[in-house]
This record gives structure tokens, C-alpha cells and sequence, in this order.
């Protein structure tokens, strides 16, 4: 059974993965095509509005990654992390914090480009999901030391990461506004 489960895990954060560059790779591909440049009636006037929009934007993207970090896993669980907790307790405070910090940063997506606020909204989500998979696979008398095994064993295995994927996507998104 813990074989399965195993698996499990491991396909849906290669699904993720692949839902994310896909929404990426088809947001770069139909750029192209919808950015025929529409002859603007004020183009003086356009430029000011675009120039004190791009310091909001390249923050946005800068705060984005930094919420990417922090709700990586493997460096949320050192944060985390006291002697004597439960598997529980520990479950309970890393989903906690995912959703503490995502909301901390929702206006954000006001800046961004949808793509990267979906990887964004879809790491969390990857990301919730890997922590209960993982906790419901563990006995009830477990340990969070237990639980952050289990869940770095997880990291150690896997390629890439949703948050290295993730990362990649905003700092992709970002350069394009230079």
C-alpha cells in the first residue's frame, strides 16, 4: 500500500509540473500571435501610465518568488519545526502557513500575467496536497519529525521540484517586462 501511495504522490507532482509549463509554453506560444500592436489614439499619454506601472509589476514578481520560497517546503518544515509535536500538529501548521502566506500576497496577481499567477495558485495547491498525502500515509501516533522525512524523502526523488518550477516561470515572466 505505501507503494502506491508512494506513486501516487509522485504522479501528481509530475502532473502539476506539467500543468504548469503547459500553461506557459501556450501563454508564450499565443503571444506572438495576439500581440499585434494595436495603433494606440494617445500614445504619449500611455507611456507615463506603463512607466509607474513597471516598478508595481517587477515588485509583484519579486514578492511572488519570495512567497515561492516561503511555502517550499523543505524550507518551511526548518521554520516550522519544534521537538515534541505531532504529525498532526505539524500538518496543521505548515497548511497554516501555505494559506497565511498565499493570502498575504493575493493582491499581487493584479500585476502579474494570469500564467504566473496560475503556477503560483497551483504550486499552493500542489503543495497542500503533498503535505495531507504524505500525513495520511503515517500512523496516528507519528511525529512531525516523521512527517518532514517522509516529506523531504519526496523532494530527494524528484527531479525538479513545483517550487523550482514555479520560481522559473516568474522570473521568465519578469524578464519579459524589460
Amino acid at each position: 500500500m505505501d507503494f502506491s501511495n508512494r506513486t501516487l504522490l509522485f504522479i501528481l507532482l509530475a502532473a502539476g509540473a506539467i500543468y504548469i509549463a503547459y500553461t506557459m509554453v501556450k501563454d508564450t506560444i499565443r503571444k506572438p500571435k495576439d500581440a499585434t500592436p494595436a495603433p494606440a489614439p494617445d500614445a504619449a499619454a500611455k507611456a507615463p501610465v506603463d512607466k509607474s506601472i513597471l516598478p508595481l509589476q517587477l515588485a509583484a514578481y519579486e514578492r511572488l518568488v519570495l512567497l515561492v520560497e516561503r511555502i517550499n517546503l523543505q524550507n518551511m518544515i526548518s521554520r516550522i519545526f519544534q521537538p515534541g509535536l505531532t504529525a498532526v500538529d505539524m500538518q496543521v501548521g505548515l497548511i497554516q502557513t501555505i494559506k497565511a502566506e498565499f493570502e498575504h500576497n493575493i493582491a499581487q496577481q493584479i500585476y502579474v500575467s494570469p500564467t504566473a499567477w496560475e503556477a503560483v495558485k497551483t504550486l499552493k495547491e500542489q503543495t497542500i496536497t503533498i503535505v495531507n498525502q504524505v500525513a495520511s500515509q503515517l500512523p496516528p501516533d507519528a511525529t512531525a519529525m516523521d512527517l518532514n522525512k517522509q516529506i523531504l524523502e519526496i523532494f530527494l526523488q524528484a527531479e525538479t521540484s513545483p517550487s523550482e518550477l514555479t520560481s522559473q516561470i516568474l522570473n521568465a515572466e519578469a524578464k519579459r517586462l524589460f
